[in-house]
C-alpha cells in the first residue's frame, strides 16, 4: 500500500508555507522593521498588533515575520554547503576507503572536537571582522550563512560516508564497477541516489539547527542587523524586555523558531521514514 503523509505531516508542511509565504510578502503587507509606529511603544499583544510593540514602538510581529526571510536563508545556505561540501567529502571517504578515508575521517573528527558554537563565532569573525558600528547586514548575512555551513560540514560528511560504506559493496555498484565504470560516474549514478534520503533527513534537522545556532551568535552580538534582522536577532534585542514584566515581545519570535525547528525535525523524520533510511546509518 502507498504510504500517506498523515495530517502532522501536511500541518508541517502548511506551516513551512506560511512562513516562508509570510517572510516572502511582509515587505508588502506589514509595517516597515524601521517604522516606528505612535502608541505603541511597550503596548502589550492586540488584534492589530498580534505581539505587541517593542520599546520604541516598533511591531514585533512585522519584525519576527520579515525575521523569517533571514533566518530560513541563513539555515537553507548553511546546510546547502554543508551538503554539497560534506555529503562529496564523505562519499569519497566511503567509496575509496583507505588513506582518503583515513585523511578525511581525521579532518571532520577534528571539526567535531571542535564547540560548534565557537567555530562559528571565530569564522564570523575572520571574514567579517568589521566595527560593530559599520557592520554590512548583507555581508554579515552571508558570512553566518557560511560560517554555519562550514560547522555543518563534518557532521553531513560523516553522514554521507556511513551510508556510503553501506551501499559501496551492493551489487549494483559491483556491476557497474565490472563495467568499466569510472569512481565519479559510479559515486553520482550509483552511491549519490542511495545516500541522498539520509543526508536530505539531517539536512532538515541541521537547518534547524542552524536557526537555533543564529540565536545563540545573536547573543553574543555576531548576527544580522537591522533592517532584516532574524528571529535570534530579534529576541537578542529585545531580551532586556523580560526585566520589565513584557515577555511578549520575546515570546513571538521564539515561538516562531519552535514552532519551524519542531516543524524541520519532523519533516526530517519523515522523509527517513519513506526512504527507509536506516537508524544504525542515521
Amino acid at each position: 500500500t502507498r504510504r500517506t503523509l498523515g495530517p502532522a505531516a501536511i500541518l508541517a508542511i502548511l506551516w513551512m508555507v506560511f512562513v516562508v509565504s509570510a517572510a516572502l510578502l511582509a515587505p508588502l503587507l506589514l509595517p516597515s522593521t524601521t517604522e516606528t509606529i505612535d502608541g505603541l511603544a511597550k503596548q502589550p499583544p492586540s488584534l492589530q498588533h498580534p505581539f505587541g510593540g517593542d520599546k520604541i514602538g516598533k511591531d514585533v510581529f512585522s519584525l519576527t515575520v520579515n525575521g523569517g526571510r533571514v533566518s530560513l536563508l541563513v539555515g537553507f545556505v548553511a546546510v546547502g554547503v554543508g551538503l554539497l561540501v560534506g555529503g562529496s567529502l564523505g562519499i569519497m571517504a566511503g567509496y575509496f576507503r583507505g588513506k582518503t578515508d583515513a585523511v578525511l575521517s581525521v579532518i571532520f573528527d577534528t571539526f567535531l572536537a571542535i564547540p560548534a558554537v565557537l567555530l562559528a563565532l571565530a569564522l564570523v569573525a575572520a571574514f567579517d571582522p568589521a566595527d560593530p558600528n559599520q557592520i554590512d547586514p548583507q555581508r554579515r548575512m552571508w558570512v553566518l550563512a557560511f560560517a554555519l555551513g562550514m560547522v555543518s560540514i563534518p557532521i553531513l560528511g560523516r553522514i554521507a560516508r556511513a551510508s556510503t560504506l553501506a551501499v559501496a559493496d551492493r551489487e549494483f555498484v559491483l556491476a557497474s564497477r565490472a563495467m568499466g565504470a569510472k569512481p565519479i560516474r559510479i559515486m553520482w549514478r550509483e552511491v549519490l541516489p542511495n545516500v541522498l534520503p539520509a543526508l536530505l533527513s539531517i539536512g532538515l534537522l541541521g537547518m534547524g539547527v542552524a536557526i537555533v545556532a543564529e540565536g545563540g551568535l545573536a547573543l553574543l552580538g555576531a548576527s544580522v542587523s537591522s533592517p532584516s534582522t532574524p528571529w535570534g536577532a530579534v529576541i537578542a534585542a529585545t531580551r532586556g524586555e523580560l526585566n520589565a514584566n513584557r515577555p511578549w515581545v520575546v515570546f513571538g519570535p521564539s515561538l516562531f523558531i519552535f514552532l519551524t525547528v519542531l516543524t524541520l525535525n519532523y519533516l526530517g523524520d519523515v522523509i527517513r521514514r519513506r526512504f527507509d533510511v536506516r537508524e544504525s546509518v542515521l
